[in-house]
Formats: C-alpha cells, sequence, structure tokens
C-alpha cells in the first residue's frame, strides 16, 4: 500500500514508518518542519508539508494513499486550555481525512487510548472513554469508526499511558523529565496504581497488522505490559537518575492529575489471538534501566 501518514517524525510514528516500509509498503509522511522532513526522507518516505491544522493538506495526502495512519497530536498539556485545543485540532484532522476515504473501503488507522475498567484490566471489548480532560480525543474515535458504516475500512488501535524505547515516552517518560527539572521523582497518591506500557517497535508492528488485516470499525490494544505500580517505575527512574522518590498530590500533576492516579491496567488477549500480534521487545521496567543520568 501507499500509505499517508500523520506523525511520522514521533517516537511511535518513526517505528510505524520503519515498520511499513521494511515490510513493503511506500509512505506519504505529514511533515511540519524541515528537520522533520529531513528526518522522513533519510528513513525512505516521501513528504507534504503541513501540520494539524491545514485541513486541505490532510485532504490532500489522504485522497492520493490507499490508506491512512493518523497519530500526530500537538500533546500540549501545559493548561487545560492548550490541552482542549489540542484535541479540537485533533478532531477537525481525523474527520476531514475520514470524510475523503468515504465509500473507498480503504483502511484508516486511529490512535487512541486504552480505557479505564473499574477493579479490573481493560479489554478491546470496553467502550472507548469519552470523559474527563482528553475525552474529546475518544469522541473523534468514535466517529472515525462510525465511517466503518459508509465505507472505511477504520479502526481503533488504542495505546497503553506508556509508549516507550530506550528509557524515553510516555506518562514514565513525563516523570523522568519532570525529576530531571525538579531534582525529585514524583508520583502521584500512594502509588499503588497501574499503568500499562508497550514498546514503541511493538507498537509499530501492531499498526501494519491492523492497516492491512483488520476489519471496519474494529478496535485493538497494544497492550506488552499490561499494568505496572507507579511507584515501582519511580523507583527505577529514582535509581537511574540518584535523585530521591516521593509521593505528591495528583494536582501536582496539573490537567493530568486524574489520569496519573488512576489505576489503569489493560489486555491485549483479543489482540494478540486474533492478528497473531505477540510483543517480543524489553518491558517498561527493563528499558527504563536505559535513562542516562
Amino acid at each position: 500500500m501507499h500509505v499517508f501518514i500523520t506523525g511520522g517524525a514521533g517516537l511511535i510514528g518513526s517505528a510505524v514508518v520503519a515498520e511499513l516500509l521494511a515490510n513493503g509498503h511506500t509512505v506519504l509522511a505529514l511533515a511540519r518542519s524541515d528537520s522533520s522532513a529531513a528526518a522522513l526522507e533519510a528513513a525512505g518516505a516521501t513528504t507534504l508539508r503541513g501540520d494539524l491544522a491545514d485541513l486541505s493538506t490532510l485532504r490532500a495526502g489522504a485522497a492520493q494513499a490507499d490508506g491512512v495512519i493518523h497519530l500526530a497530536f500537538a500533546n500540549d498539556f501545559s493548561t487545560p486550555d492548550a490541552l482542549a485545543a489540542a484535541v479540537a485540532e485533533e478532531g477537525a484532522a481525523s474527520a476531514a481525512m475520514g470524510a475523503e476515504l468515504l465509500g473507498s473501503d480503504r483502511p484508516f488507522v486511529m490512535v487512541s487510548g486504552t480505557p479505564y475498567a473499574a477493579g479490573r484490566a481493560s479489554t478491546e471489548a470496553d467502550p472507548t472513554s469519552t470523559d474527563g480532560p482528553v475525552g474529546g480525543r475518544g469522541r473523534s474515535v468514535m466517529a472515525a469508526l462510525d465511517l466503518a458504516a459508509r465505507g472505511v475500512r477504520s479502526a481503533a488501535v488504542r495505546m497503553p499511558r506508556t509508549v516507550h524505547n530506550q528509557g524515553t515516552g510516555g506518562f514514565a517518560g513525563l516523570l523522568t523529565n519532570a525529576a530531571r527539572r525538579s531534582g525529585v521523582v514524583s508520583y502521584p497518591g500512594d502509588g499503588t496504581q497501574r499503568w500499562p506500557a508497550v514498546h514503541a517497535l511493538d507498537a509499530a508492528v501492531l499498526f501494519r497488522l491492523v492497516l492491512e488485516k483488520a476489519s471496519a470499525g474494529t478496535v485493538w490494544h497494544a497492550v506488552a505490559d499490561e499494568g505496572d505500580a507507579v511507584r515501582d517505575i519511580a523507583a527505577v527512574i529514582g535509581r537511574r537518575l540518584d535523585l530521591p522518590v516521593k509521593s505528591v498530590p495528583q494536582d501536582t500533576f496539573g490537567p493530568l492529575g486524574q489520569i496519573f492516579a488512576t489505576d489503569q491496567p489493560a489486555s491485549s488477549a483479543h489482540t494478540r489471538e486474533a492478528l497473531g500480534w505477540q510483543p517480543t521487545h524489553p518491558s517498561l521496567l527493563a528499558d527504563l534501566e536505559n535513562i542516562q543520568p
């Protein structure tokens, strides 16, 4: 396939681009900067300059592709307003690309997040979350999945709270970055809450499998580690950085505080069985050993 991808220069996206190219696909990648374009072209992709606000550019990219993988997100969690703007921008972008694919039976793969399920690990059968600070992202995903009834082979890959590679990325990466700034590894609450995780290279394989095989309107879980206790994650970070570790109130983390404090393990049993996906790369706790002091 000739695949149009957004977010192709990011942690997940760069792994997806490499996975697609290694398996015989060609890639047209949205690039918002010279540095992103250079990295994508060095990897073997062709580029289309623009960003998520350029809806005409997004439609043009989707129009010339055999399939679309949408990964880009502004990732601005600095204030509630900034986060709301990022969510709205992503929703408009996905709607524009989805509209371009109507009636074509081409795949449209969206990134989503594993949902919360009280007292247990969430599964692919659980509904996508549409509440909370990033609930708008869930509503955008649901709108994309609804396009299955209008001739789009839409599917969602739900990502866990930490997607990592070489000790960086995801919620664990946010804890690490905050610790470097403050001199303390902080975590919310008592730290028994669990965060699921996946290595970026394993996630990339699943995105390719969903693009190639998934039926319209389906949901999949890119989960390798069902859930590590946050205090265990913080302990590894503290040891690697030689910094103290302590519990803090959840509002210390701003708009993400409530999410950070929630116990949210997730399963990928159905995804593994149905698509034959098998993670092979290091677990989160093992990968965090790559953090450099």
